[in-house]
């Protein structure tokens, strides 16, 4: 496959290929993701641990070549790897690497904050979403009244809130209004 035709493939979802390119990765995004989720439930991970870890190992793989061929189809490579998405592919590569590459510092705060970047491979669906721009728009024009929605939503909270914490007792855990709130 030639360059123009990678880039065709990877760059623009009109073609059927390009097409099967993206659902393919919306896919694996959604799959990676609910795997660092899963990962992330302690019982889960004491039984299906290595599993996880096998399958985080498989995403990366897939997103790597992902990397590796978009940096391939495009002419200018600085270009794609300071970008938004080019961050983003990258965020969400490089804390296996890390892990792998380094081993025995998985439990290091810096590395396990590391890893939980590889959320971050959620933000490569906005790629995905042509229609962003569209509720941008609209929730931009809508802001005020979003405003004053979410101001008598918390007006709300707070007063059931207090009204909890006054009838209920503090053996049944609300010791205070805030906690009363995140009841």
């Amino acid at each position: 496959m030639n360059k123009n035709r990678l880039h065709e493939v990877i760059f623009e979802a009109d073609t059927p290929l390009g097409k099967l390119f993206d659902v393919v990765l919306l896919l694996a995004i959604v799959l990676s993701v609910g795997v660092v989720m899963l990962e992330s439930v302690p019982e889960i991970n004491a039984e299906y641990g290595e599993a996880l870890r096998y399958a985080e190992y498989g995403f990366t793989a897939l997103f790597t070549v992902e990397y590796v061929l978009r940096l391939i189809a495009v002419t200018i490579k600085s270009k794609y790897i300071f970008s938004f998405y080019g961050l983003v592919d990258l965020l969400s590569i490089l804390p296996t690497f890390v892990e792998v590459l380094l081993p025995g510092v998985g439990s290091i705060r810096v590395v396990r904050i590391l890893r939980l970047l590889r959320v971050f491979r959620v933000l490569k669906l906005v790629g995905f979403i042509k229609e962003a721009s569209v509720l941008k728009t609209a929730l931009w024009g809508a802001r005020r009244k979003l405003m004053v929605f979410l101001v008598a939503v918390l007006v709300l909270v707070t007063i059931l809130g207090t009204m909890v914490y006054l009838v209920e007792d503090a053996a049944a855990g609300f010791t205070s209004i805030p906690r009363s709130i995140y009841w």
